[in-house]
């Protein structure tokens, strides 16, 4: 009997759906909670609620397109918590007509209360306004659920993430023949598994025995805190972590390294690896990796290259000499998410080395890995991965691939160092602000002293930059942030929208300047 009512649901005609249904007394038919599973998995209502959320979004981003929004939607946490709250207590109306006006005032709810990286004004962290076709790959991978950890639970997520492994290995420079790695979630994630593959094979009793006190990791000065948290967790302790010095333009010095990793092994310490950057979180920089590959190939010590940021200049004719070297290395990280401009999370840990796939972990699962099947063992991922059931992460960025080719990221990575580019000279032509250096990438750091601070001191300039910033944001027009150069504050502005523009840059600086700080 419910099975005929449930293939008769009334749906909005804007759809373009006409169903009869049956009603009761006050017009709506009324639903009972042990109807909510058959709703809920409801083919027919999920069509209806997709189109009202395609409406929504579609919408949501045309606004922020053209900047008729707030880039941030700032409200006070704790009262943000208690929204949210009343929302999960909010009585459902227990009407299958209502379902879908239901999720489309929830979906308003989100995209009114969020941050808008989509809006051109969205200059901030290293989070980009993801391309929005991406989207919906990712989408496809959140509805059906696809996980990894075992090939047959997600063979088609699985061949995906082996053809963009292989992609990316070749763009680092080297063949997918001999080379290997795999999507995470996220770079700090990425590096840790990196980490620990260097900590196997350069320690290989260190999974069982445990780590040896005298192990060092020797990090770029300006290396991301995840790679410090690392350690930690490997077991090093932070206190192991040596700081390589860089010079005035933060990049690790090959000499200073050099003599760093002589001092380290006459003072008996075995080093777990040497980390650059390619392209530090502070200002950009990108180390120069070839030099550094030279010193770590004298001494014969791993070679890991944090190019979470950085890694999308590959995909760029223009820009990828900033890596030259990067072949050189023994593992690499590269985010997706960031300069690809896809959905979060999508991480890449590559290894030049194919032969270390399987010395991140040496444990077994039988009730997961089937030892009839052995050669499946490099299509299981969670024999290689922290994660054993992983969400299906390549989706996005396979399905981008595959729709526009690999130029659509060439023309993201030039188009938003361009616009660094230009925001850096309107800085230099302006008198009242001073870039603090000049951009390798999308990254550029500057500090406003307007001829009214010419007698301030330099705390007062520092404590200038931080309220203009907060002011800054909470108004909702611009969202940059903050950060720390040489001991001094500066403003911090990451071009992470390829739809900003140079109008937009200067409307930031004529924002920062009208800023009324005595409210």
């Amino acid at each position: 009997m419910y099975y005929k009512q449930f293939h008769a649901l009334w749906i909005p005609r804007h759809y373009g759906i006409n169903l009869p249904c049956s009603r009761g007394e006050s017009g709506m038919m009324s639903r009972s909670d042990n109807n909510l599973l058959n709703d809920a998995f409801s083919p027919t209502i999920f069509r209806a609620a997709a189109l009202e959320w395609q409406r929504l979004l579609a919408d949501h981003l045309q606004r922020l397109t053209d900047r008729e929004s707030v880039v941030l939607n700032w409200t006070e946490p704790q009262a943000a918590i208690l929204d949210a709250a009343r929302w999960m207590n909010l009585t459902p109306t227990g009407s299958v007509d209502s379902i879908v006006t239901r999720l489309g005032d929830i979906v308003k709810k989100m995209l009114s209360s969020g941050q808008n990286l989509h809006h051109p004004h969205y200059i901030g962290h290293q989070v980009p306004a993801s391309v929005p076709l991406a989207g919906l790959f990712d989408a496809v991978c959140s509805v059906t659920n696809q996980v990894m950890a075992i090939y047959e639970m997600g063979p088609w997520a699985t061949a995906v993430e082996h053809a963009l492994v292989n992609a990316l290995c070749e763009k680092v420079g080297w063949s997918s023949e001999t080379s290997t790695g795999l999507l995470t979630h996220g770079g700090s994630l990425a590096n840790l598994t990196a980490l620990l593959t260097a900590r196997n094979v350069c320690l290989p009793q260190s999974w069982e025995l445990g780590v040896p006190s005298n192990t060092v990791l020797i990090t770029h000065a300006d290396a991301h805190y995840c790679v410090s948290r690392s350690a930690g967790i490997l077991g090093l302790g932070t206190r192991q972590v040596v700081k390589a010095t860089l010079d005035s333009l933060g990049h690790m010095d090959p000499d200073f390294l050099d003599k760093l990793i002589t001092q380290q092994k006459m003072q008996g310490r075995q080093i777990l690896a040497v980390s650059a950057c390619a392209c530090s979180t502070p200002t950009g920089a990108f180390d120069d990796l070839i030099r550094i590959a030279e010193v770590c190939e004298k001494h014969h010590v791993w070679l890991h290259v944090d190019a979470a940021h950085g890694g999308g200049l590959l995909m760029s004719r223009r820009h990828r000499t900033r890596l030259a070297g990067i072949e050189n290395a023994d593992s690499v990280v590269w985010d997706a998410h960031k300069m690809m401009f896809v959905p979060a999370l999508c991480a890449a840990v590559l290894y030049k080395n194919q032969a270390h796939r399987f010395e991140t972990f040496q444990q077994t699962a039988p009730y997961l890995f089937d030892p009839s099947a052995p050669g499946m063992a490099d299509f299981d991922s969670g024999m290689r991965t922290v994660e054993c059931t992983k969400r299906a992460t390549g989706f996005g960025l396979w399905g981008l691939w595959s729709l526009f080719g690999e130029r659509i990221f060439e023309q993201l990575v030039d188009r938003t160092i361009e616009m660094t580019q230009s925001f850096h000279q309107m800085l230099i032509d302006a008198p009242d602000f001073q870039p603090m250096h000049a951009p390798e990438c999308n990254i550029l750091a500057f500090r406003y002293t307007p001829d009214s601070m010419n007698h301030a001191s330099p705390a007062e300039i520092d404590q200038l930059q931080r309220t203009l910033r907060t002011s800054l944001i909470r108004s909702g027009h611009f969202y940059i942030v903050q950060t720390t150069l040489n001991q001094r504050a500066a403003l911090r502005v990451c071009l992470m929208n390829p739809m900003t523009t140079v109008q937009d840059l200067a409307e930031l600086l004529e924002a920062i300047r009208t800023i009324d700080l005595t409210c």
